[in-house]
């Protein structure tokens, strides 16, 4: 593992040098295993540690097969799955891994009693398997987290319809939180050569999320001018929609749940913001009853930031805590999309709201390869920016997954693989200068302070 380090570090190592580099027959890698599944049961969600459940283990390097790559990755980040996945929510992800290896042979290596978790990383490639020919040893990549075999009809108008759709680290094995990861050659894009290796891997997952539920056609289909109300705005998923809408000429309404957290979106270049917690909006009653007097409340302020408009999106991810009000406060032929499930998976809301008035709820689910490489295109080009705020460790990544757990961060949380520390990668000097405040606004905002 150090020769292929010392490799990249060197930054003029030949395709052909990293060709010849033995892989080693293991590595690290943060993992969950298949006999702590019920370690908590009983417990709360909340009472779930994930530093109890990821464990940093020495696993062996899996056989490269037909149209995938193993990659040295340098950085990766924490998601909301990786949340999941370490607290057994809402299930094992055993099962996943149980169902893809029936598939075939080949995908039988998934089926393991250890899970290597994380679906991001940024990195070089290693070894490319037979029929990979657009990436060569040597390339410095993100991943998007899109593994999709696409043998189906059903997935080649869009591969997310693809019936055999994963999401890696989180669906597959082999993922991103670790030293050597096994993707598929399809999932990789270039890195953007103006970032750290820890600030590529951060945007990959939530911002090819946030650019298909808010921006392509198959997600809200977003426009100028737009009133766009964002749940989370200063978070992992919410930070890319925050920044999607203001690039695109739409008007964003930030909820959010501290001043701190308004004061990071206003930083972002939002004008529209609510604290949710200051507001102290309470939309349900109790656990079986919604308020609608709260539903209107939190409408009437909308509008008064707005101009007098409702919003004509609505970017959900909370799920069951703030649905009902998000159908309440769309405007007549507006759309509802969501994507997640934060706070519960059971939604509810007053259907009269959404038929009388013609909206639509659209699900969305990660993204398709065009739209992450249109996503991570946007990064690279300096018009979307990673929101990393602070990075750990690979051996600390349950304390990193804690924090997100908690809710203790802001934007997104990083993690050093084999990048031995922060600030490496970088190849486009002049262009990270032109970009430097805003490439460190979450990280600065957590520096001083005000990040929880």
């Amino acid at each position: 593992m150090n020769e292929i380090l010392d490799a990249i570090l060197a930054s003029d190592t030949a395709p052909e040098e990293f060709a010849a580099l033995r892989v080693p027959e293991s590595y690290r890698a943060v993992t969950v295993r298949k006999d702590e599944a019920e370690m908590f049961s009983g417990l709360t969600t909340r009472e779930k540690d994930p530093r109890k459940s990821l464990h940093v283990d020495e696993v062996p390097v899996p056989e490269l097969g037909p149209g995938e790559a193993l990659v040295a990755v340098m950085a990766s980040s924490v998601n909301y799955n990786s949340v999941w996945t370490s607290i057994f929510e809402p299930l094992p992800t055993f099962g996943f891994l149980e169902r893809y290896g029936r598939l075939s042979p080949l995908a039988k290596r998934h089926d393991l009693p250890y899970h290597i978790i994380g679906s991001d990383l940024a990195g070089v490639v290693l070894r490319t398997g037979p029929g990979v020919n657009s990436w060569k040893p040597g390339a410095e990549v993100v991943a998007h987290c899109l593994s999709v075999e696409l043998e189906s009809a059903d997935g080649h108008n869009d591969t997310m319809l693809d019936p055999e759709q994963r999401i890696w680290g989180f669906e597959t094995n082999f993922g991103g939180l670790a030293e050597i990861a096994l993707v598929k050659s399809n999932q990789l894009m270039p890195k953007p050569a103006h970032l750290s290796w820890e600030e590529a891997a951060a945007p990959g997952l939530v911002n090819s999320t946030a650019y298909r539920q808010l921006v392509s056609r198959n997600g809200a289909g977003m426009k100028q001018g737009d009133n766009v109300l964002i749940w989370g705005a200063s978070g992992g998923l919410g930070s890319y929609a925050t920044q999607f809408a203001l690039a695109g000429g739409a008007n964003p309404v930030c909820v959010v749940s501290s001043p701190q957290k308004a004061e990071i979106c206003r930083r972002m270049g939002a004008e529209a913001i609510i604290d949710r917690t200051a507001e102290d909006y309470t939309f349900w009653k109790d656990d079986g009853t919604q308020d609608p007097r709260e539903w209107k409340r939190f409408g009437k302020k909308i509008r008064e930031l707005t101009g007098g408009e409702d919003v004509d999106i609505v970017f959900e991810h909370p799920g069951r805590e703030t649905f009902g009000a998000s159908v309440y406060v769309t405007r007549k032929g507006g759309t509802i999309v969501t994507c997640a499930s934060t706070s519960g998976y059971t939604h509810e809301y007053d259907n009269r709201y959404l038929w009388m008035s013609l909206k639509r709820i659209v699900g969305s689910h990660f993204a398709n390869y065009r739209e992450a490489w249109e996503a991570n295109r946007l990064i690279a080009k300096g018009k979307i920016h990673p929101t990393l705020s602070k990075t750990y460790r690979l051996e600390d990544t349950g304390q990193a997954t804690y924090d997100v757990h908690h809710n203790l961060h802001q934007g997104k949380v990083g993690v050093l693989c084999l990048a031995p520390e922060e600030g490496m990668g970088v190849r486009d000097q002049a262009m990270r200068e032109q970009h430097i405040d805003a490439i460190n606004l979450f990280r600065d905002d957590h520096k001083n302070g005000r990040g929880v």
